[in-house]
């Protein structure tokens, strides 16, 4: 199930790119979209159409964490206009290397003793990805710097979420669904004009995107990664970036070079590594 919701979400970047909202629109429609999902769901499982928290706090931080993860997805929308869909999602997938330097920072929690080396593999592999990466005629290094950016806020975003334990996978997903919607309204309409679907095909996107990454994806996620080993787990989140460099090879012949295949699989494993260490 989680690695049928990483490779749910891989999908995410392939919608984005046939996408001609703003990237905040993207965002909005996203959630919008999925909301009805989330309450349809939640009422054929649990009989009830509300999320009851239970802490009032959940509430509180989930809309912390769901402003960084606006904030992060907007971003790697944009991005995703002046750089490959394979160097946007891999690099943003670093996030767990912010996560655990945030959990020090904030928490006190120490990085296990592999952190040092997953840090430095997964940055010498995007180091290498950056250099070596064929479309950056017109400077557009800005998209790559615009994913570390985004990875950060994603961290930000995943350290809370992952404070909430206490609540049902379903109460975050909806609540920070919810949240995330809310956030990207402003962006959404100071940024263009472009914010609202007028062709079948924009809605046929966007609904799938809401379908498939945030409602599918988002939940066989959450719901999976508690039920199996740690190893297991990081390996099965590696089909996100995968799925989207494969999707992305095939669907806008973005054919990365042999340099560039050598720096992903380098930077997939400091990935994986880093999930590692900060799962245990």
């Amino acid at each position: 199930m989680l690695a049928l919701g990483a490779t749910l979400i891989g999908f995410a970047p392939i919608f984005v790119k046939w996408s001609d909202l703003s990237p905040a629109g993207i965002t909005f429609w996203r959630m919008l979209l999925a909301l009805p999902l989330l309450i349809g769901f939640n009422y054929a499982v649990n009989k009830k159409f509300f999320f009851t928290v239970k802490s009032k706090k959940t509430i509180f931080y989930t809309a912390i964490a769901s402003l960084a993860f606006t904030t992060d997805l907007t971003l790697w929308h944009y991005s995703m206009n002046i750089t490959s869909v394979a160097n946007a999602t891999i690099i943003v997938n670093s996030a767990p290397i912010f996560v655990a330097l945030l959990a020090y920072i904030f928490f006190k929690e120490l990085p296990t003793k592999g952190f040092g080396t997953s840090f430095l593999i997964t940055y010498v592999g995007i180091i290498g990805l950056i250099i070596f990466s064929n479309n950056y005629a017109n400077g557009k290094m800005l998209g790559d710097l615009l994913c570390m950016i985004a990875a950060f806020f994603y961290a930000i975003y995943l350290l809370i979420i992952s404070r909430l334990n206490r609540e049902t996978s379903l109460n975050i997903i909806f609540y920070s669904t919810f949240f995330c919607c809310l956030f990207s309204v402003i962006p959404m309409v100071v940024d263009s004009n472009n914010f609202m679907p007028v062709t079948s095909f924009e809605w046929i996107n966007l609904m799938l995107m809401a379908f498939l990454c945030q409602f599918g994806g988002q939940f066989l996620i959450t719901f999976g990664i508690g039920k199996i080993s740690a190893s297991n787990g990081s390996i099965g989140l590696l089909m996100q970036p995968l799925t989207a460099a494969l999707l992305a090879a095939i669907i806008f012949s973005e054919i990365l070079n042999i340099m560039q295949i050598i720096f992903v699989f380098i930077t997939l494993i400091g990935i994986y590594l880093a999930r590692l260490s900060i799962v245990k």
